[in-house]
């Protein structure tokens, strides 16, 4: 039973028995990892403000090959998010982010580009850009990352590069038909100023990405509802919270 050391981020944790509780981590070296810690509901409690959502932690657990759950021995605190996290605003947003990041993410599957990506928009959020804006850029960047993105560059009948004021349409797989390809009446359009968002959402920090984004707010939100539909009909169902996610996007 191999004691493993990695960093982590809290996503959630729920209670089991009387004084345990559930973790579940997304961890820098091993990908989503969920486990048991032992007595953490206890008042004296080794794991002290460890566990809170969020979190950035150095966590400590034995790994059986044959069993999913670990066992969380230790999490020595890193960053600490209580403060943003009891925005009930933050809190929305980052636990509609986690329940996405264990739809799309494979237990112990790692991905380090993953989860410094989600640190990194955690830590900006913190520092001066509210949560609905980081909500819309982890969305579109995340479905960059899992492959569920399309090439928004070309038409996907004819291969043509768009020009970049020119408006392509949106077709019902999602990628872009250039109006000479267009058949019958018109989808949803598709203009330049949103290419070029999903473009530098998938190559800028989320800091440089609300920089870009600060004059184009409507193209922002337009954006956040069609990648808000691409993850939904890939995976099958809506995540947890995208409903009222979605209201306050259009909002």
């Amino acid at each position: 039973m191999p004691l493993v050391e990695t960093e982590g981020l809290v996503i959630k944790s729920y209670n089991l028995a009387e004084a345990d509780r559930i973790v579940v981590l997304l961890t820098l070296d091993h990908g989503v990892v969920r486990g048991v810690a032992k007595g953490a509901k206890r008042l004296k409690s080794k794991f002290g403000s460890g566990l809170e959502p969020f979190s950035v932690v150095q966590a400590t657990y034995f790994q059986k090959d044959s069993v999913e759950l670990v066992s969380i021995q230790k999490t020595d605190l890193i960053q600490s998010n209580f403060d943003a996290a009891s925005d009930p605003d933050f809190l929305q947003k980052f636990s509609y982010l986690g329940d996405l990041l264990l739809t799309m993410s494979p237990p112990h599957d790692p991905n380090e580009t993953l989860y410094r990506m989600v640190k990194r928009v955690e830590t900006a959020s913190n520092d001066r850009f509210d949560a609905i804006e980081h909500g819309r850029i982890f969305r579109i960047v995340d479905a960059g990352l899992a492959g569920y993105l399309p090439d928004w560059g070309h038409c996907n009948a004819c291969g043509r590069e768009f020009d970049d004021a020119e408006t392509a349409n949106l077709s019902d797989n999602f990628h872009l038909i250039c109006p000479t390809c267009r058949r019958g009446a018109a989808t949803r359009p598709f203009d330049g100023i949103s290419r070029s968002i999903a473009a530098a959402a998938r190559k800028l920090s989320p800091s440089k990405f609300a920089e870009f984004t600060a004059d184009k707010d409507d193209a922002l939100k337009a954006l956040s509802i069609i990648l808000k539909l691409i993850v939904s009909s890939s995976i099958g169902r809506e995540v947890t919270g995208e409903k009222s996610l979605a209201i306050k996007t259009q909002g």
